[in-house]
């Protein structure tokens, strides 16, 4: 069969699966059990004759042999019992479930899975499969997985400034579905030829990753694997534990993230009175500048930790981390002085599947201890001012950020020019500022802009209708959110 062929097949009976009930989330999860277990028995067959594991009276052939209620009762001990399993079955199971009830259409989807050699099949093609069912999920704003799935154009452009090298670990301590290991998989091996042990050490010792949600942690393993990336034998690339708990004492050359949107770190807990009630974790660190419950907060302090001290960061932050005081001055003036935080970029609202998010990208270089700061300048590239983009109409495509990635330089960034002059170019979206410029700013606000909004001057060139109103949409759920983490402060 072809990629088409294949493509096409898993869509259209998405599609037949949907009119049961079942989500987007839920056919990802099971489809991802199959083409595990259907992987695992084609790797036990010759040329491999892989021992992955999983005991006879549970493995596809098992599962094969079944149909009606059989299939379906065996199918759950199946999943039980490999969700018992230690390393990367372990991990692909934990937790699992059946949310396919109809019998029938279950054996379908098995034969469906069964038809097909994963194995063999280019890691293009089956990536690009599982990838396209992600984005999917994500589209699913009912499921809540958008918050999981950074737009891929978004990513691919922090890994071409940053242009991580062979032989070299990259780290994610929210790893969500692995966009960013993957596009750095990519970056990798179009950019460098390698050799063995380079190849070796990609596939086995470059990623690194931490991931709480189960669900999320499974498909970012299958996404790995089926890029050939990790082993299915093998020990699992991603943790369960949450990263913000404690050093782990592991230090990375890169450290590639969008750690989750919510401001605040919370564990539920049921009180006397059986209610579902949540607690601010608030985590003592002594390598953390500042004791906070902001979770982005502690996210960037925690990134810089990771970090050998010749190691890059790229990460994606919410505009509070660049204003907010207290726990944000201290944590702003600690990371301009201990790292060279070179560049900010500005992103525009629309370009994520959670609602009214204001975003930016923090590239930054950890150095060793220093009396004076590392930072001497920051350069900001503004592309959200004057800028609109919807998920649907006008979604965001790596061409959108070509003009960032030349003004950032990868290669040559003691190069750097400015594209604005006050005089010359005042529209230009390419400026620097001193790290003197910044330090006087009040509370060492790093939330700077410079370009006039047209849309409050020039009435003659405002945005088509759906685009202003997809934007007055994002600013009233932007400040809904807002008011509502006042009142959860306020509760």
């Amino acid at each position: 069969m072809n990629t088409a062929s294949i493509v096409s097949k898993v869509w259209s009976f998405c599609t037949t699966l949907r009119d049961d009930g079942v989500s987007y989330g839920d056919y990802l999860e099971q489809l991802t059990y199959l083409i595990f277990l259907k992987m695992a028995d084609e790797y036990s067959q010759p040329p491999y004759s892989r021992d992955v594991g999983i005991p006879a009276e549970h493995n596809w052939q098992s599962l094969k042999a079944k149909n009606g209620a059989e299939l379906e009762v065996h199918y759950v001990t199946l999943l039980r019992e490999l969700g018992n399993k230690r390393g990367m079955l372990g991990q692909i199971f934990t937790k699992s479930q059946n949310k396919i009830q109809d019998p029938a259409k279950l054996y379908r989807l098995v034969n469906m899975v069964d038809e097909t050699q994963w194995v063999t099949m280019g890691a293009d093609v089956k990536g690009d499969i599982y990838e396209g069912l992600l984005e999917k999920n994500a589209e699913d704003t009912k499921s809540g997985a958008g918050q999981y799935f950074t737009p891929r154009a978004l990513i691919r452009a922090m890994v071409e400034c940053v242009r991580p090298e062979p032989g070299k670990t990259i780290a994610d301590p929210a790893c969500g579905t692995g966009g960013f290991f993957l596009a750095a998989y990519d970056f990798l091996v179009a950019a460098h030829p390698m050799d063995k042990k380079q190849k070796a050490f990609l596939k086995h010792d470059t990623f690194h990753g931490n991931e709480i949600v189960a669900n999320t942690r499974r498909l970012c393993l299958m996404n790995m694997l089926l890029h050939n990336i990790g082993e299915i034998d093998g020990e699992s690339m991603v943790l369960p534990n949450d990263s913000l708990v404690a050093d782990s004492g592991s230090r990375y050359d890169y450290v590639l993230a969008n750690p989750p949107f919510g401001k605040k770190s919370a564990m539920s807990f049921t009180n006397e009175e059986g209610e579902q009630e949540k607690d601010d974790l608030t985590y003592n660190r002594q390598d953390f500048w500042a004791t906070t419950s902001n979770k982005q907060l502690n996210f960037v302090q925690h990134i810089r930790t990771m970090l050998k001290t010749t190691g890059c960061a790229a990460v994606v932050v919410p505009d509070n981390v660049l204003f907010e005081g207290g726990a944000g001055e201290t944590v702003r003036k600690k990371l301009l002085q201990t790292t060279n935080l070179h560049t900010i970029l500005r992103l525009p609202t629309g370009i994520f599947y959670a609602n009214g998010v204001k975003a930016n990208v923090l590239f930054f270089d950890n150095r060793e201890a220093s009396p004076n700061p590392w930072t001497r300048e920051v350069w900001y590239y503004d592309y959200r001012t004057n800028i609109h983009h919807t998920l649907k109409k006008k979604p965001l495509r790596f061409e959108d950020l070509q003009e960032f990635i030349a003004c950032y330089s990868p290669q040559k960034r003691h190069e750097r020019k400015e594209t604005w002059n006050e005089q010359i170019t005042p529209e230009g979206r390419w400026r620097k500022f001193s790290y003197e410029q910044i330090m006087a700013r009040d509370k060492t606000s790093l939330d700077i802009f410079w370009l006039k909004d047209k849309s409050l001057a020039d009435l003659d060139n405002l945005p088509e209708p759906d685009e202003l109103a997809a934007e007055i949409i994002e600013n009233l759920e932007a400040g809904l959110n807002s008011f509502r983490k006042v009142a959860a402060t306020l509760a």
